[in-house]
C-alpha cells in the first residue's frame, strides 16, 4: 500500500474535533488519521512512549496565553523527535441542535478560556447562560449525543462539523489575531518514515543548559549568530532545585543544514547538556 494511503494514528490532548484534531487534519491532509484522545498532555506524551505507532501533536505556545512551558518540559523528558510544525488560527463559532435559532437557546457550554475568549459576543445575547465544561469539542459531542435542545457550545467549526451541529455564528471571539504552533512529534524510527528530507529541513529545536558563569549565554548566542543562525524564539525555564540556573528551549532558523550543524557543534562544548528535540520544515503558510 502506498504510504500516502495508510492511514495514521495520531494522539491528542482533547476529544475528536478539538484544535488539536483539526491541526491534525490540516497537517497530514491527504492521511486517513485514527485519533487517540488523551485527557492530559502527560498521558499523552506517555502513550508515545508505549505505541511505537503513534503520531502525536502538541500545542507548544499561543498569541495570548505564551508559551505552555509544562509541554516544553514534556518534550525534553521524553524520548520524541519534533518532524514538523502547524500554526493554526484559533476561531469560535456558536453551535447547536438543527433548526434552532441564537434566541431560543437559554445555555452555552464550552471550555472556560473560550468562554472567556468569546465573552463579547456571549453577553449580547443575555438569554444566554454561560456554563464551563472541559473542552470545547466535548461540549458539542455531548449535545449532539445527548440531544440537548436550548443547549449551544462555543467550539471550532471542525467540531460542529463533526457533531452534526448547526453552525448559528462564526467568528464569535474577541481577539481575531489567536494563533497555536502545534508540534508534530514521534519517535525515532517513525520520525524516519514520515518526517521531512534533509533538503526540507530548515528549522531546529534545541534545549541547552550552561554553565553558571559570567558571559555564558552571550558567547551561545554569538556562535548562533556567526553562522547565521535566526534565534526565532528563546524560552528560560528554571531547574529545579538548582536556585538562579535556567535550561534555554530555542528554535533555530536556517538556510544551510551543514552550516547549521557547524553552529550545533561549535556551540556544544560550552554547554552542560546541549539536546536537539527535532529538525524539520518551517510552516511558511500564510495564516
Amino acid at each position: 500500500m502506498n504510504e500516502e494511503n495508510k492511514s495514521l494514528k495520531v494522539t491528542i490532548q482533547g476529544v475528536a474535533g478539538c484544535f488539536h484534531d483539526a491541526a491534525a487534519h490540516e497537517y497530514f491532509p491527504t492521511r486517513e488519521i485514527d485519533v487517540v484522545e488523551c485527557e492530559t498532555f502527560p498521558e499523552m506524551f506517555e502513550a508515545l512512549d508505549t505505541d511505537a505507532s503513534l503520531v502525536g501533536i502538541v500545542a507548544i505556545e499561543n498569541t495570548i496565553a505564551g508559551s505552555l512551558l509544562q509541554n516544553h518540559e514534556l518534550l525534553r523528558q521524553h524520548n520524541l523527535k519534533i518532524i514538523g510544525e502547524h500554526k493554526k488560527r484559533i476561531s469560535h463559532v456558536l453551535a447547536a441542535l438543527p433548526g434552532q435559532n441564537i434566541d431560543s437557546l437559554s445555555e452555552v457550554n464550552s471550555h472556560p478560556m473560550a468562554l472567556m475568549q468569546c465573552e463579547v459576543f456571549l453577553r449580547r445575547h443575555k438569554n444566554l447562560k454561560m456554563i464551563e465544561s472541559f473542552d470545547t469539542a466535548g461540549s458539542a459531542k455531548e449535545i449532539a449525543q445527548k440531544k440537548l435542545l436550548g443547549h449551544a457550545a462555543v467550539c471550532g467549526e471542525f467540531a460542529a462539523n463533526l457533531y452534526g451541529l448547526e453552525v448559528l455564528e462564526k467568528g464569535i471571539e474577541t481577539n481575531k489575531r489567536n494563533f497555536t504552533r502545534f508540534l508534530i512529534v514521534t519517535n525515532s524510527l517513525l520520525a524516519s518514515e514520515i518526517g521531512p528530507s534533509e533538503g526540507e529541513i530548515n528549522k531546529s529545536s534545541i534545549v541547552f543548559t550552561l554553565p553558571h558563569t559570567g558571559g555564558a549565554l552571550s558567547k551561545v548566542l554569538t556562535i548562533f549568530s556567526f553562522y547565521d543562525m535566526n534565534l526565532s524564539k528563546i524560552q528560560s525555564v528554571p531547574i529545579i532545585g538548582r536556585e538562579w540556573e535556567y535550561r534555554f528551549y530555542a528554535d533555530l532558523t536556517f538556510n544551510s543544514f551543514a552550516r547549521y550543524h557547524q553552529a550545533i557543534n561549535a556551540v556544544r562544548p560550552l554547554t552542560n547538556e546541549l539536546i536537539i528535540l527535532g529538525e524539520y520544515k518551517e510552516f511558511d503558510k500564510e495564516l
